[in-house]
């Protein structure tokens, strides 16, 4: 294919060639023939042909000689016949003669046509010579397009190859593949095109799993207060007693919807922590204002308390906040641990839920006024419930710290209750060895100091500034 496009370029070439020296020994009597015509399309007057003629060449023998214009034709060579055939035919003619060969150049004058003849000696031929030359400029031609060619083609099928290998990856569902655009034109275009694809099936696939994530976040606040209400009904066993028909359907009845209740949770949970895991690997980490998320959800919470009598407040979430989790994760890990709250505790149990900036790290402490837990270390250790619940609040909590390079505490909060406390790594802070146990420990203190100083503790809603 290569060799037949160098030839394919040549062949109009040696075509050219031919026409304008249909023989290698014509092509200076082709020049100098030419410098005539130009003259006589200038100009018929004799003085100006002659003086074209003598700059054609010194040698006599040699010089155009100019026929159809009356000047002195003694010196042609051409038969009359072939001078009426260049006229005839209007086209430049090779014809042999004795002793050589000459040149027949027509040039049209108005009503006639005046041919110009430049004889060319057969001592001046060498015409196998420049036909081996010809042809070996031909070759060397062919050779240099085969290579260039093949170059090209090799980039081409290169570029096609890598396409068509990217193309499978992303089919095998590896939409992190790309392609460096080369080749042709029209391949680096495709390439382009092809990456610019990728890019939109990830951001579209991340889009949906955020939609889903958020989805089921969404639905987990209103399952909460649906398993508070499950929960404010009556005793649901039906081992110890005697009950009729009626009652003992309406016990099982309350039971089926709690089983229900805690299945639905425990459901939502792995789908939350299943499809923020793949986001969290896909698009890395994304940052959130940890005021503004809590401000966020206590507006939910803050009603619900409401409804059950709890003192709440929102305590150091007025300025921004920065942190190296995703909203939602944080929001999934903020109503995890405040609704351990609602579901451990008594209605009207007092709550609180502070923001602090400390040593590298944001902490988000959640205190509570009830019981508490009886074994902090066993409760982080196992990520399980003792009350029979999923388990799953805490855990959430820790990973969600865990992915900031934070970790999660629990001690003895000043309302006597359990202190839940989230550190974060800072992001706008150079983090430094500091014990952050240290930390829980001087919130701790601060807290029982506020007591001690007999500060009231005013029921209210969030602020939204």
């Amino acid at each position: 294919m290569c060799a037949l496009a160098a030839l394919a370029f040549l062949i109009p070439l040696g075509a050219v060639l031919g026409d304008r020296t249909q023989d290698e020994a014509v092509a200076d009597a082709a020049r100098r023939g030419a410098l005539v015509t130009g003259a006589l399309a200038v100009s018929t007057d004799p003085a100006v042909v002659f003086r074209a003629v003598e700059a054609s060449g010194d040698d006599p023998a040699t010089r155009p000689v100019v026929h159809g214009l009356g000047l002195d034709e003694s010196a042609g060579r051409a038969r009359p016949a072939d001078l009426d055939r260049a006229r005839s035919e209007r086209r430049s003619l090779v014809v042999d003669v004795a002793g050589g060969v000459v040149r027949l150049d027509p040039v049209v004058l108005g009503d006639r046509t005046a041919v110009v003849e430049v004889f060319v000696p057969e001592s001046d031929g060498g015409l196998g010579g420049r036909w081996l030359l010809l042809f070996g400029v031909a070759a060397a031609l062919t050779g240099a397009a085969v290579l260039v060619v093949d170059r090209v083609a090799a980039r081409a099928v290169e570029s096609a190859q890598g396409l068509a290998r990217a193309a499978l990856a992303v089919g095998d569902g590896d939409l992190g593949v790309r392609v460096e655009p080369s080749g042709p034109r029209e391949l680096a275009e495709a390439g382009h095109a092809f990456n610019r694809m990728a890019d939109r099936l990830v951001v579209s696939r991340t889009d949906e799993r955020e939609l889903v994530a958020d989805l089921s976040h969404r639905l987990r606040t209103p399952l909460t207060v649906l398993r508070l209400d499950a929960e404010a009904l009556e005793s649901d066993d039906t081992s110890v007693g005697t009950f009729s028909e009626a009652e003992l359907d309406r016990r099982r009845t309350i039971r089926r919807i709690r089983q229900a209740i805690v299945t639905l949770e425990g459901e939502i949970d792995v789908l939350i922590k299943t499809t923020r895991k793949a986001v969290t690997h896909e698009t890395g980490p994304a940052m959130c204002d940890v005021s503004e998320v809590v401000r966020d959800r206590m507006v939910f919470w803050a009603a619900l308390a409401g409804d059950q009598n709890r003192p709440h407040r929102v305590i150091g979430a007025q300025l921004r906040i920065p942190v190296p989790v995703p909203r939602a994760e944080l929001a999934a890990a903020l109503d995890a641990v405040i609704g351990n709250v609602f579901r451990y505790t008594p209605q009207g149990t007092a709550f609180e839920v502070a923001v602090s900036r400390r040593d590298g790290y944001v902490a988000i402490r959640i205190d509570d006024a009830g019981p508490g837990i009886a074994n902090p270390d066993r409760a982080l250790r196992r990520g399980a419930s003792d009350q029979g619940s999923t388990g799953l609040g805490l855990d959430i909590a820790k990973r969600v710290a865990l992915q900031a390079n934070g970790s999660v505490s629990i001690d003895r909060a000043r309302l006597g209750g359990a202190s839940v406390v989230m550190l974060l790594a800072d992001p706008e802070a150079a983090p430094r060895q500091v014990n952050r146990f240290g930390l829980v420990g001087r919130m701790a203190r601060e807290a029982r100091e506020q007591k001690s100083a007999g500060r009231r503790w005013p029921r209210q809603r969030p602020s939204a500034g």
